[in-house]
């Protein structure tokens, strides 16, 4: 099915602004009460216990939100009506930490109600992106959270069956650096570590991409994005949603996304909202962009994920 680019009007707006200032690393949001699924999950580790992983830049004790060098995924299935859908969920936390309630369990608590089975990553963290002594941002090498997305959507297909999910209809959805790694695994060009089993040999790609608001992505020049920001023909289809007024992510960051994945004719829609901030995740405001999610329902039903 072809699915016509779309974007706001908005857009036109962002691009015209004059000014051009260096780009800002992704911050974490601020706290906020995290809600959890009352439904327990299964949690599942990503790397076999006795295989020596990277580990991230540790700054003190693992918790559920930062600090991450074991990492693991946590399944929820479908509630009522399984639609053989399923997608992944990367909290942000600009790569130093996750939110793992606001962008995380509370997006499984939506996509499960609609009937998809939901797993929430939780990847290797910290990691520094934004280097003082340039004033630039640099994608670190190994890159630990891409591993870990590949890796744990490897498994997720692998259990597919089980969970009732079809292989080919497994998407990908995050938040801030979280929307940034969306990016990243929707145009890898294969595994970025020597493959470990059997799920290492299922495909990393996504069927869907969703980035919600995501950073990284905007080089501070023009519309160009990273040079570590590839994007490919190949890469899934794309939904993104942002507001104009983010103070931490540029809206410039999915624009700039969205017109690479036009001229590489990818199907790609696109929300820019006039105010929203950041971190806005879906929890209900008096605000137009917190009612996004029902537009993504309806970009999942017409692109056939649903």
């Amino acid at each position: 099915m072809k699915l016509r680019s779309f974007v706001s009007a908005g857009v036109m707006l962002a691009l015209a602004a004059a000014c051009d200032p260096a780009p800002a690393e992704t911050a974490a949001p601020s706290p906020r009460p995290e809600q959890w699924l009352p439904a327990p999950g299964e949690q599942v580790a990503l790397w076999p216990s006795g295989l020596a992983i990277a580990r991230p830049e540790l700054k003190g004790p693992e918790t559920a939100s930062g600090n991450v060098a074991r990492p693991t995924m946590t399944i929820y299935r479908a509630r009522g009506r399984n639609t053989g859908a399923a997608i992944m969920v990367y909290p942000g936390g600009g790569y130093q930490g996750l939110a793992v309630g606001l962008e995380g369990t509370e997006i499984c608590d939506w996509a499960t109600r609609i009937g998809m089975t939901c797993a929430v990553l939780r990847y290797r963290v910290p990691q520094t992106w934004w280097h003082k002594d340039c004033r630039c941002q640099r994608q670190p090498q190994p890159f630990l959270p891409l591993e870990d997305a590949q890796r744990a959507m490897g498994l997720l297909r692998q259990r597919a069956a089980s969970l009732g999910v079809d292989p080919h209809r497994i998407g990908v959805i995050g938040f801030s650096a979280g929307g940034h790694l969306v990016t990243a695994i929707s145009n890898a060009t294969g595994r970025s570590y020597q493959p470990v089993d059997a799920a290492d040999r299922l495909s990393a790609r996504p069927d869907f991409a969703m980035p919600i608001y995501p950073g990284h992505l905007w080089s501070g020049h023009g519309t160009d994005l990273f040079a570590f920001d590839p994007v490919r023909a190949d890469a899934p289809p794309t939904f993104i949603v942002q507001a104009e007024d983010d103070p931490v992510d540029d809206v410039r960051n999915s624009i700039s996304y969205f017109l690479a994945l036009k001229a590489a004719k990818v199907p790609v829609e696109m929300h820019i909202y006039a105010h929203g901030g950041h971190a806005f995740g879906l929890r209900p405001t008096d605000q137009p962009i917190t009612r996004w999610p029902a537009l993504a329902e309806t970009w999942l039903h017409t692109i056939g994920m649903l």
